[in-house]
């Protein structure tokens, strides 16, 4: 895949008929107050699943589709395999197995705090335009979500990850334009990887842009996330905590900027290279280290803020807004 020009800065935007299905994604399907109505369809993702780029603009899921309520697996893999947008609302537990794949243009929203995807994992083939929201993953037999081949324009937000064979979330094989935020991460080892391996270059080089902010690395072992090739990607406003191998690792010529982040009892915070991967650039500035070792920079990395604008908060306040809002039942 070859590299893309940094598109111009574009302003989020959401379809016709927001409203009324970000305030029934908001309350679990009960009345919303108006103001309520106008907080969350004003709400869209930062980074680079807001960027108005490859046909897309922004990231915008199923607005505009059918709202549908979905409480067992049969019906709710029904919804994801059909080819119109489709908001679907999922309630309880649906158990699966394996990656099972969703099309183009969904939203995938859980009601209320109980809402969980387990078992199985999502996966993303040559699609775009996809949102993930307020879901529990536990217990994937793979990957709890992954984005491949090219899949574009995918938003991860407000959800919770834990407890899989494999990787949480794998961004791989030329995906971008995309965004993981507001999401606590536990109980795992290899968390988050970007980048399918290092013979991969020729088709991730110019792809693997991705936007991590105000996650929640809650003892997640490693891969917070490792990359290959991608850049820039950009890791900044999360909270990482007694992460024991490793926070972020860029390798691979990879270009990571990690800012504005608070690292807590992470003996190695940032790597650039890592096992037998070779090094990868990277940029780091106005983070707080407590209790945690010397991060390793590396060369010069684009500026995110050339794909789109964003604001900072101060990363002292991290540890206590990252957990009181990230996660399910947040939104």
């Amino acid at each position: 895949m070859s590299a893309l020009p940094p598109p111009p800065l574009g302003r989020r935007r959401l379809l016709a008929g927001a409203a009324a299905t970000s305030a029934a994604l908001l309350m679990g399907g009960s009345p919303a107050s108006a103001g309520q109505r106008a907080a969350v369809a004003a709400a869209g993702p930062d980074g680079y699943a807001g960027i108005d780029t490859l046909g897309q603009n922004g990231t915008t899921g199923g607005v505009g589709g059918p709202v549908v309520t979905v409480s067992d697996a049969d019906t709710f893999l029904d919804y994801c395999d059909r080819n119109e947008p489709y908001v679907i609302q999922v309630s309880g537990t649906i158990r699966i197995s394996s990656k099972q794949g969703v099309r183009s243009n969904k939203t995938i929203v859980g009601l209320g705090k109980g809402a969980e995807i387990t078992g199985g994992g999502l996966d993303m083939y040559r699609r775009q335009n996809v949102i993930i929201r307020n879901l529990r993953f536990t217990g994937a037999d793979d990957d709890a979500i992954s984005i491949q081949q090219s899949s574009h324009h995918i938003w991860i937000d407000h959800c919770e990850f834990s407890t899989g064979a494999d990787g949480l979330i794998d961004i791989v094989r030329g995906a971008t334009y995309i965004t993981v935020s507001w999401n606590h991460f536990h109980d795992h080892s290899k968390n988050m990887l970007l980048g399918h391996s290092d013979a991969n270059g020729s088709q991730d080089t110019g792809a693997l842009r991705v936007s991590f902010h105000h996650n929640f690395f809650d003892g997640t072992t490693q891969r917070n996330p490792r990359v290959r090739f991608g850049e820039p990607v950009h890791v900044y406003n999360n909270y990482f905590r007694n992460n024991t191998l490793y926070g972020v690792a860029s390798t691979m010529d990879a270009g990571v900027l990690v800012e504005g982040n608070y690292f807590e009892n992470v003996p190695h915070p940032i790597y650039s290279g890592y096992d037998e991967s070779g090094p990868g650039r990277v940029v780091e500035r106005n983070n707080v280290y407590v209790n945690s070792g010397t991060p390793q920079t590396l060369g010069t990395v684009q500026e995110p803020a050339t794909y789109y604008a964003y604001r900072l908060d101060n990363p002292t306040s991290l540890p206590s807004t990252v957990p009181a809002g990230a996660g399910v039942g947040k939104i």
